[in-house]
């Protein structure tokens, strides 16, 4: 007889008379509902993932390369070249021509307000929407998506014709930032090197204060052409990277993928499998039985609900977040408010100049050493809480010294070395968010933070200190007194080192989620080695 070939799949032994039916092994029942979903059960023995065009550090780039220009074009609209001045008329007649945005529509003040504010409105909407559709669309797609959104409404303000067209495309603008907001921080967390990890959000988040401040000098540059010019060029600088977003092979994010890995995307060496674990297909079939019925045919809206009580109940993230709100309220009143308070008090000739310059060196250096800080420290909450409070009291105190200064030069020295601490923050809080949640809550934990900070944040503060100024009509003493609220954001961070706090992200959650792409993904940034038979 001729050597009898092994079948690819065990078959359930058949039933014979007079003999009990033996069970089916696990998983079998759902081999046809694999199928139906366009997935093989058999794989090939000889096959091996193919590696991504991505490795961690294109990812790193590309995504601060990204973010550098969503601020970019936040301080391009906020700068006199593109947002200009309405036309004004003497006594005798005779009109000066209006500048910019609000010159050519004709914009009060209150309008124009409302064109530099209405992305917030798109952003705070859509951010809860996107990180709840990550249950059931591929993280890295959305990001595509997003981006996409946010390119032809860029380019949509350059063609709008009047203050309602170009105020629905801000808001357009910020449904497209808000993809990327929730989910770039979670990739760039799962795929930095343990040892650098809050480095690498350090390096990502300093994009923030120095795009803003790029935009300004951007916005005055094109502003002198033609302040339309200004966005057909953010949305062709976008464009390349909206559309690798759908081109390549999209990457699975932890507590997303197929096979419930609980391992780094990084690590290369741990892509080998163990004898007798099942293949990523079959894991696959196997997640796939376990989880119908949980995410596919539960309301989007009440697995939403089910996953804000997850996060209002975890002190930790809530401590954090409430510190951050505080924070939050006073940097973003110091990026309004303080170029006219340092004119006023110090009479700058230059204070958008000085200032923004203040704001570039520190924000980078800021937020890098404060990543380098908690790294060399071990990564961990408890040490982010140690750190937070630290730097932040430190930095409301020279802050609070700079502002009490008589000299220019002290203040330009002693406020630059606050700024320093303030912005060491960023790495830190933000590595909170990430790691007090289950992978699979990360991108709404980063959605609700930054809708959080906003809301209560830097949304209310700039009219806040507005009011209070008209109050007082000094504006060192208003200075002093925003200030000040730094010393409650230091306090709230203080209590988060008595909390305890557990790094969940290596945890999976009870109901892992799985979602379901035909295009092939992959799980690593960087090459497996091939498997010989």
């Amino acid at each position: 007889m001729g050597e009898e070939q092994p079948l690819p799949l065990p078959l359930p032994p058949q039933p014979v008379e007079g003999h009990l039916t033996p069970k089916p092994p696990p998983g079998a029942g759902s081999l046809e509902k694999v199928k139906s979903m366009d997935v093989d059960p058999i794989p090939s023995p000889l096959s091996a993932p193919k590696p991504s065009w991505f490795t961690p550090v294109r990812l790193l780039v590309i995504f601060c390369v990204i973010n550098l220009i969503n601020y970019l074009d936040r301080g391009a609209i906020a700068s006199n070249g593109v947002n200009g001045s309405r036309k004004t008329c003497t006594k005798n007649g005779k009109c000066s021509p209006g500048t910019g945005i609000q010159g050519d529509f004709d914009l009060n003040n209150f309008k124009d307000g409302v064109v530099s504010s209405a992305f917030m409105v798109g952003l705070l909407v859509a951010s809860p929407i996107f990180a709840s559709l990550t249950k059931r669309v591929n993280p890295f797609r959305l990001i595509g998506i997003g981006l996409s959104v946010w390119t032809i409404a860029t380019a949509g303000c350059g063609f709008s014709k009047n203050f309602w067209s170009i105020a629905i495309f801000r808001m357009l603008v910020g449904v497209g930032e808000a993809s990327f907001i929730s989910l770039a921080a979670p990739f760039i967390d799962d795929n930095a090197p343990p040892a650098k990890r809050t480095f690498w959000l350090g390096a990502f988040y300093m994009c923030i204060p120095t795009g803003i401040a790029v935009g300004y000098v951007y916005g005055g540059l094109c502003g002198g052409y033609n302040w339309r010019l200004a966005f057909w060029v953010e949305a062709v600088l976008m464009l390349p990277f909206a559309i690798l977003g759908f081109a390549m092979k999209p990457l699975q994010l932890k507590g997303f993928s197929p096979v419930g890995s609980k391992t780094a995307l990084t690590s290369a060496e741990e892509g080998t499998e163990k004898q007798g674990e099942l293949s990523s297909r079959e894991e696959v079939a196997d997640q796939i039985s376990k989880n119908i019925g949980s995410t596919d045919d539960e309301c989007i809206v009440i697995r939403f609900f089910k996953d804000m009580k997850i996060l209002l109940l975890d002190q930790v993230y809530v401590v954090n977040v409430l510190g951050y709100i505080a924070y939050n309220f006073v940097v973003g009143a110091y990026s309004y408010w303080g170029p006219k308070a340092g004119y006023n008090i110090y009479h700058m000739k230059n204070a958008d100049y000085t200032f923004g310059g203040i704001t570039v060196v520190c924000g980078i250096l800021g937020s890098l050493a404060g990543g380098f800080a908690l790294d060399y420290m071990t990564s961990t909450i408890s040490n982010a809480f140690k750190l937070l409070p630290i730097t932040t009291l430190f930095g409301a105190i020279f802050c609070l010294a700079a502002f009490c200064s008589k000299s220019l030069i002290a203040y330009v020295i002693i406020f630059s070395i606050g700024e320093l601490l303030i912005f060491a923050t960023q790495a830190p809080v933000n590595f909170v968010c990430l790691h007090c949640v289950t992978p699979s809550l990360r991108p709404l934990s980063m959605a609700m933070s930054t809708v959080c900070i906003h809301i209560f944040g830097d949304v209310p503060s700039s009219p806040l200190v507005g009011l209070l100024q008209d109050h007082l009509n000094n504006w060192r003493k208003t200075a002093l007194i925003l200030t000040s609220i730094l010393f409650v954001a230091a306090a709230i961070w203080f209590i988060g080192i008595f909390l305890r706090s557990v790094d969940r992200f290596d945890e999976e959650s009870e109901n892992p989620v799985t979602t379901i792409d035909k295009s092939n993904t992959t799980t690593s940034l960087e090459v497996k080695k091939t498997e010989t038979a």
